[in-house]
């Protein structure tokens, strides 16, 4: 099974997330339903980055280190490496 860390970006909140799933496409879905949480207040959350990996270990370990700079510049440079 492959794994995705993924970033998004809400426009609406000025304000990205990370996270990592199996299912990116209904993962994304659920970010964007009305619900509690971080990212229910709005439903306007675009994918910016992602990355691949093999084992949900990788996945979390690299979802954590993202998480652990908390800095949106670090992460607008991250995106922008990638594109």
């Amino acid at each position: 099974m492959e794994f995705t860390v993924y970033i998004l970006y809400s426009a609406l909140k000025n304000k990205f997330y990370i996270g990592f799933t199996a299912d990116i496409v209904s993962r994304l879905i659920r970010h964007n339903q009305k619900s509690k949480g971080f990212t229910g207040s709005v439903n306007d959350w675009e994918l910016v980055y992602t990355e691949k990996y093999s084992t949900k270990e990788e996945a979390q370990k690299r979802e954590f280190q993202i998480k652990s700079w908390k800095s949106s510049i670090k992460i607008k440079a991250l995106i922008s490496e990638k594109n």
